[in-house]
């Protein structure tokens, strides 16, 4: 049986706080706090329990509106970029959700809501009880602020912000980690994440726990698993690091790594060249719970712009981090 491929095309959460997502501005959030609707957990249902205001509900929840208007929360997003797709999941929200939604965006230095000039980026849309909600986004422009609006009333569980972080230009030639997700590196593809996504081995810092890493299901037939990168163009790798934190009996037995670089954007094609690529690491044997440093030696001067990650069979690594020159 022929192996899902799972295609992220290189979009990540821009509303997620490891990024330094915040709310800065609500309407109100008396039911629920605004906060929680950029949570990365998935959203959960406490049956029975109530605090000092009513029913506990994991979102954002404002009280029922008696005067004209609606509610809205205003984002600061921890890292301006585009917008291509949006998830607003009503998850356990069932007869208290909105009606409708609109999302606005706006690009600024400036946290003063007054100052900020607003674009639309989603017009008005009908929501339901319960559900996620896809939208594709048209407007590529580069956003800071994020303006999420519910007519009237009501809660949402979760607001998802899929799109690329605008890379920055004032790290040329500077020696970084080429596949640090804060400066816009990206999954494009894995065959498998089962019990814990593949962008987390980009994330910034130590892992929290096993569930803040990388892990496949295990393998019970021929093969390995794998995920592909699209790291910032760099060359000169000198460092690699491989950190299997938290993993301790369920760990790869060892690893390779191979790299190219590729103007192709098409996500399919990376794939079905990745296994040609020439290698940065040959199979290497991998221990629980360490940090595993390589030193490069067989690419040290080419350019490398995407990373292909194999561990053999399956398992968990919990960060990824590979140092270069920004090109």
């Amino acid at each position: 049986m022929k192996e899902k491929v799972i295609f992220t095309n290189g979009l990540i959460d821009l509303a997620q706080p490891r990024l330094g997502t915040k709310v800065i501005y609500k309407t109100d959030d008396f039911f629920a706090s605004a906060n929680r609707i950029i949570s990365p957990s998935i959203p959960v249902f406490k049956d029975g329990v109530f605090d000092k205001h009513g029913k506990w509900m994991d979102g954002w929840e404002s009280r029922r509106k008696r005067t004209s208007g609606h509610d809205y929360i205003i984002l600061k997003l921890g890292k301006a970029g585009t917008i291509s797709k949006i998830d607003v999941d009503t998850s356990h929200f069932n007869g208290n959700q909105p009606a409708m939604i609109s999302i606005e965006g706006a690009f600024a230095n400036s946290n003063k809501i007054n100052e900020l000039k607003w674009v639309s980026i989603l017009t008005k849309k009908k929501i339901k009880a319960n559900s996620h909600h896809f939208f594709s986004v048209k407007n590529k422009k580069n956003f800071s602020h994020i303006k999420f609006n519910i007519f009237p009333d009501g809660g949402v569980a979760r607001l998802r912000l899929y799109g690329s972080i605008a890379k920055s230009k004032k790290i040329k030639n500077k020696r970084i980690n080429l596949a640090s997700l804060l400066d816009g590196a990206s999954v494009i593809a894995c065959n498998n994440e089962h019990f814990g996504k593949a962008e987390n081995i980009l994330a910034p810092g130590k892992a929290k726990n096993m569930g803040d890493g990388w892990e496949t299901r295990r393998r019970r037939d021929k093969g390995n698993d794998w995920l592909i990168l699209n790291c910032i163009d760099g060359s000169s790798i000198d460092k690699i690091e491989i950190s299997t934190h938290h993993f301790k009996g369920n760990y790869p037995n060892y690893c390779s790594l191979q790299a190219a670089y590729l103007p192709l954007k098409n996500s399919k094609k990376i794939v079905s060249s990745s296994s040609k690529w020439k290698y940065l690491l040959k199979n290497t044997k991998l221990s629980a719970n360490k940090t595993h440093t390589f030193r490069n030696s067989s690419m040290k001067k080419e350019k490398i712009n995407h990373v292909r990650i194999n561990i053999f069979p399956d398992g968990g690594i919990s960060r990824f981090r590979i140092f270069g020159k920004k090109i």
